[in-house]
């Protein structure tokens, strides 16, 4: 007969094969991106990132805070106060997620907010400030075989000159904040109460819904948000000679489909681009009469 084995025995059998299981390995960091200015327009920065020897195989972080209020800190970056965003994305329109030594332009501004794959916090509807001096930095997502990486050498970028004599542009994020329900201490500054989109009349509540819906993936959106801003800027006062062909082939594009979240239409990002960029640039103030200060 098989004796029984005691607790005691069997706590330290349990003991012993405990100590001899090996400890697992940690896992190692990624490489630490680099970052590099592009180009910037009165109210955005375009950076550059770049990743390390191991790449960015989760996507990445930025940050970026005002250069004077990081030097008003003595130049260390403060737990918290400053802008971020995340770019990681979805598979349908995601390229952030960087191959060794792969490099992406990313525009900071309130474009993130119709970023697909990015997620910004603090600052999504917010324009840069325009002649004014910025200070960024980037990590390297963990995942799975990788911790996360160190952060990057801070970089710092400017954004152009704004004018200031009347009959200039503001951005989306302006328009969306300052709309029939100002955002915090704002007042509504709209010019009109309806816009036409396409050959659909909205009221001014439902185009401030349509800003504040967005786009993730759906090309009507970022198109609408972006022909709102520019016949908001028209109708304040802006000259539309740049931008007036453009704005006749959005509202043709857009023909009868009702923009979410009034309706339910969808275009795909790629039949919308050229005609987004050519609008941002004009609310931008790249185009037209300039940017407003």
């Amino acid at each position: 007969m098989i004796k029984p084995i005691t607790t005691l025995a069997a706590l330290i059998a349990m003991s012993t094969i405990a100590l001899a299981k090996p400890a697992p390995t940690p896992k190692p960091t990624l490489s630490t991106p680099t970052m590099s200015c592009f180009s910037s327009t009165p109210s955005s920065i375009t950076v550059q990132v770049q990743a390390g020897a191991t790449g960015a195989p989760a996507g990445f972080s930025l940050q970026w805070m005002k250069t004077a209020d990081l030097q008003a800190v003595g130049g260390v970056w403060p737990e918290d106060g400053f802008c971020k965003a995340s770019f990681s994305g979805v598979p349908w329109c995601s390229n952030y997620n960087l191959a060794p030594y792969a490099t992406i332009t990313v525009e900071v501004g309130d474009v993130l907010f119709d970023a697909c794959g990015a997620s910004s916090q603090n600052c999504s509807r917010i324009p840069l400030d325009c002649n004014t001096q910025y200070s960024f930095r980037a990590f390297a997502h963990a995942n799975s075989t990788y911790n996360r990486s160190a952060f990057s050498a801070t970089t710092s970028c400017s954004t152009e000159s704004c004018v200031s004599d009347g009959g200039c542009t503001y951005t989306q994020g302006f328009w969306a904040t300052h709309g029939p329900i100002p955002v915090g201490n704002n007042q509504n500054l709209w010019p009109v109460t309806t816009l036409t989109l396409g050959s659909v009349s909205y009221t001014d509540l439902q185009l401030l819904s349509i800003f504040n819906t967005p786009a993730q993936g759906n090309g009507l959106l970022t198109l609408a948000h972006q022909l709102v801003a520019a016949k908001l800027n028209i109708a304040n006062g802006a000259d539309s000679a740049d931008i007036a062909q453009a704005i006749s082939d959005a509202d043709a594009l857009i023909g009868s489909l009702v923009v979410p979240p009034v309706g339910g239409g969808f275009l795909a990002p790629g039949a919308t681009s050229t005609l987004v960029q050519a609008l941002t640039a004009y609310n931008e103030g790249v185009t037209g009469p300039g940017h407003c200060q």
